[in-house]
């Protein structure tokens, strides 16, 4: 191990648990990332590099893959999970069969829990009810992540000690981590970003312009702090890197996975073909019927959400979807 460096199991080993995993060795830090197939994990640690979505980016020597979950969470300072929302669960009651009771827990994954709808610290403290929880969110991708290039994320947890090592094992000369005790509101500004990424690609693709894009960005920042505040979270929060910022990036960049489904619908193909193009998990999908039913629930008003979920699970025609929101009555621009 490092000199003065930490253990951290990483579980989950697609692009972003691979980019994490990364910066983190780089960081000094001891470095077991977990995949749940025994052959892709074994071909990560033959090829010292995960070919599939991060090709060309070489493994620190301190960072070993695995698909023995029991070996990977042994003797771990941290454990971090970054797999789909509809694993998390699943992951975590692994974890419990193995360590019962972790000292901490932390999460990159974004998303709600399927069926439930239960927020993903929920479904943590449910199982692990004594450990310190954090969630890491922000403006990131996982290819520049892995490259070096410069970002900045949020580290939310209710034990700021919790957020501040969590932050202290991520930062770096090239990735700053900011600390809040909003972990609420960094997590829907994590995953309800994915909805409007999802409306702006389809924009894009339908040649509306930059003004709508714009108008998208604006008016689906003011639905999720919308459902952000009903649900406790903290104005503030969405006004910076896990809220606006991540909004922005994955709204605007064609590295968005959820943005390039947004531009595959506009094309007219269908979801099944738009994600055998992508090849990657696609966490809009899911978030627009996820965040729609919580909004319901809340009685929320999230117009965006709405029509994106009409597009996807109703067969609504996007550019029809579109002109529904701008039909919208004509109202005052109030949150």
């Amino acid at each position: 191990m490092p000199a003065g460096g930490a253990r951290i199991a990483v579980l989950g080993a697609g692009s972003w648990g691979t980019a994490l995993a990364i910066l983190l060795a780089r960081n000094g830090h001891e470095i077991r990332l977990w995949g749940h197939e025994p052959g892709p994990a074994a071909l990560l640690q033959k090829e010292r590099e995960n070919r599939h979505f991060l090709p060309g980016i070489p493994f620190p020597e301190n960072l070993t893959s695995s698909a023995d979950l029991a070996w990977s969470i042994r003797g771990a300072d941290e454990i971090l999970v970054v797999v789909p929302s509809h694993a998390f669960a699943s992951v975590l009651q692994q974890i419990h069969a193995i360590s019962p009771e972790p000292a901490s827990l932390s999460w990159a994954t974004k998303g709600l829990e399927p069926d439930s709808l239960r927020l993903l610290h929920e479904v943590a403290r449910a199982q692990f009810p004594g450990a310190d929880l954090a969630v890491v969110s922000g403006p990131t991708f996982a290819a520049e992540v892995a490259k070096g290039m410069p970002t900045a994320i949020t580290v939310a947890s209710s034990n700021p000690e919790h957020a501040a090592h969590m932050a202290d094992y991520l930062h770096s000369d090239t990735f700053r981590a900011y600390t809040s005790d909003d972990i609420i509101g960094v997590q829907i500004g994590g995953a309800a970003k994915n909805v409007m990424a999802i409306a702006a690609g389809m924009s894009d693709g339908l040649k509306f312009g930059a003004n709508a894009r714009a108008a998208l960005i604006t008016r689906g920042l003011a639905e999720i702090t919308r459902l952000g505040l009903a649900l406790g979270g903290q104005h503030d929060t969405f006004m910076g890197l896990a809220g606006l910022g991540d909004l922005v990036l994955t709204c605007t960049d064609n590295l968005s996975r959820n943005r390039r489904m947004g531009l595959a619908l506009a094309e007219g193909l269908s979801i099944k073909a738009a994600r055998e193009r992508i090849g990657q998990e696609v966490e809009g999908l899911a978030a627009a019927r996820d965040f729609r039913s919580k909004a319901e629930t809340l009685g929320v008003e999230m117009p965006i959400t709405e029509q994106v979920h009409r597009i996807i699970y109703e067969g609504v025609d996007p550019a029809t979807a579109v002109r529904t929101l701008l039909g919208r009555e004509q109202k005052p621009e109030t949150g």
